[in-house]
């Protein structure tokens, strides 16, 4: 049995240099005591040719397919319950590992057995190659949480009994694109408490489909899982109704214009 098992949902990625980079970046870290799981979400013929074609070959690798779209919280939970390893690694079908990963996130994990997630630092990359990074909060406290996720969630690595005691995602309506902002929450909310290694061990892709992706919807979706849990926070209250309010501004900027501040601050 692995120890770790890296899970990974997609959903008509048909770009299959992005996904095959994407997976190798796992088979070939220097961790190899893995097993990886990847649930097609019901990607349409063309998008499930192209994931089939390359997830076989290794047999490390675990397929699975859901008859139909689901979303990323069900694919992540259906990988979860097929989960034979010690600890649960995440990963995006079009983002990068960078060798180590695995190897230094295992041992932090081991050498520190009161922290049950640990992420890492990011290179923020897109087709034109690395344009910044992002480092996030050693140990995010309170306060970090309330103006975004302070975890890059493809990068980070769960002990499985974290997950599995949290109940893994969930699988809402209100928590679709932010089903990991909700999780976070939750298992800080639980005194269950992560880190974030400083060092750079990840590729995190962000191209302009990225902000296409945050849609006037998704925003107020990520406002109602900010009220449903800032308000037992303990932060101020004054900060608590700004930071709930924070992703309606956000929807109310063009993405260009996001995009164009975000360049400049992680440059």
């Amino acid at each position: 049995m692995a120890v770790i098992s890296v899970i990974m949902g997609v959903y008509n990625q048909k770009n299959a240099g992005q996904l095959k980079q994407a997976v190798d970046s796992v088979l070939e870290q220097t961790m190899q005591d893995l097993e990886f799981l990847i649930c097609d979400d019901g990607s349409d013929a063309e998008g499930a040719a192209v994931i089939r074609e390359v997830c076989s070959g290794d047999p490390r690798i675990l397929l699975f397919r859901e008859s139909r779209n689901r979303g990323l919280a069900q694919a992540l939970n259906h990988c979860i319950a097929q989960a034979g390893g010690e600890y649960i690694a995440r990963m995006d079908a079009d983002d990068i590992c960078l060798p180590d990963r695995l190897e230094r996130q295992y041992a932090y994990l081991r050498q520190h057995p009161d922290i049950g997630y640990v992420g890492c630092g990011a290179e923020l990359f897109d087709d034109n190659g690395v344009w910044g990074n992002r480092r996030m909060p050693k140990k995010p406290s309170a306060e970090d949480y309330l103006r975004y996720s302070p975890f890059i969630h493809p990068s980070v690595m769960f002990r499985t009994g974290v997950l599995k005691q949290a109940g893994g995602y969930r699988a809402a309506e209100d928590t679709a694109r932010c089903e990991d902002y909700d999780l976070f929450l939750r298992l800080y909310l639980a005194e269950c408490y992560g880190y974030n290694l400083p060092d750079i061990l990840f590729r995190y892709r962000e191209d302009r489909k990225s902000y296409q992706k945050r849609t006037f919807r998704s925003r107020i979706r990520e406002m109602t899982v900010r009220r449903r849990y800032f308000r037992k926070l303990p932060a101020p209250g004054y900060k608590r109704l700004i930071y709930t309010m924070r992703p309606l501004a956000a929807a109310l900027i063009p993405g260009r214009v996001i995009r164009m501040v975000r360049r400049v601050i992680h440059e």
